[in-house]
């Protein structure tokens, strides 16, 4: 039982019943007895059997939305999963429970987020919330429309190769999901996204990768005329899957190509000397570490020097000057 709307239930002995009767949806009240010479014998109380043939989402009493909100979702997740539609008192109770998400936890919509973000048609699941305007009763921040819906159809099921060294967990991992939300939110202002992520409680982490991909849609059109050392300090430290996003959504062939030759050989490019050898040398600790072993990093990376020779006497020319 519920004590009030958007509650978690309580819990206590029932009958089969009565149990069926706090489902969701008709379809899936459904239950077979497995005893005895009563095996295989169907309970159907309210109709699920003849809803499941119809392709009908329908839900079993006029107060289950405001039982539990998060059954909105799930309705859109069942119908275009299944290609049902949601029987029309349903989406009645659906349009006059829609504002009911606000009360519900971040935790709770994330969840449902989630199982929409790992299904196969999960653009199409979108455009349905959409259209019945639960994603703005989600967050009034939400976007939507259908360039967002086709890049999510094109680019959602996408899998790197190995150079970028993002790992997906059989296609519906959590990196799957977050290549998701990253389309579809990465390119909001930051504030908006903080905002979002609060309400949804995304993870330290994935708020990271939105803002990494969002900052990175602002920097990328400089990157076409810099030199390899400017666009590795510009990437440097960006989360692979922000750049992986910006990479597929991107349509400038030379960024595209920039992108990845980071991913690919930049990334990878350290001088031969490190701070140990500063070290050894006797150079006082201190930033000039940092700054002399950057510069080591920008020359290779940009065909200045070539060899640990040319490394070396660049090297002494900067130790001249500290």
């Amino acid at each position: 039982f519920y004590d009030r709307p958007t509650a978690l239930p309580t819990v206590e002995d029932s009958s089969i019943k009565l149990d069926l009767h706090r489902r969701d949806f008709t379809i899936n009240t459904l239950a077979l007895r497995l005893d005895g010479r009563h095996y295989g014998e169907l309970h159907d109380y309210w109709g699920g059997l003849n809803d499941l043939r119809h392709g009908l989402v329908r839900v079993l009493h006029s107060l289950s939305f405001i039982d539990d909100p998060t059954r909105l979702m799930r309705a859109v997740r069942f119908e275009q999963r299944f290609g049902f539609v949601i029987e029309e008192r349903t989406l009645q109770l659906m349009n006059e429970a829609a504002d009911l998400l606000k009360q519900v936890s971040g935790d709770r919509i994330r969840h449902e987020l989630d199982l929409i973000l790992s299904e196969a048609h999960a653009h199409q699941m979108l455009d349905r919330l959409h259209e019945l305007k639960l994603l703005p009763a989600i967050h009034p921040d939400l976007p939507w429309d259908e360039i967002i819906s086709a890049e999510i159809k094109q680019f959602g099921g996408s899998f790197p190769t190995t150079d970028w060294k993002i790992s997906f967990e059989n296609g519906n991992g959590t990196s799957q999901r977050q290549l998701i939300l990253l389309i579809w939110l990465g390119r909001l202002p930051e504030d908006a996204l903080r905002q979002i992520g609060k309400r949804l409680k995304f993870s330290h982490e994935l708020l990271g990768t939105l803002i990494d991909c969002r900052q990175l849609w602002e920097e990328v059109i400089n990157l076409r005329e810099a030199h390899p050392s400017a666009i590795t300090a510009v990437l440097d430290g960006k989360a692979p899957l922000a750049i992986y996003t910006v990479y597929l959504l991107n349509g400038d062939p030379q960024i595209r190509s920039l992108l990845l030759t980071y991913i690919t050989r930049w990334r990878y490019i350290t001088p031969t000397i490190d701070g140990h050898d500063l070290v050894r040398m006797g150079l006082p600790p201190g930033r000039v570490y940092r700054d002399i072993l950057e510069t080591l990093r920008n020359a290779w990376l940009d065909g200045e020097i070539s060899s640990p020779k040319q490394e070396k006497q660049l090297l002494d020319q900067l130790l001249q000057q500290v």
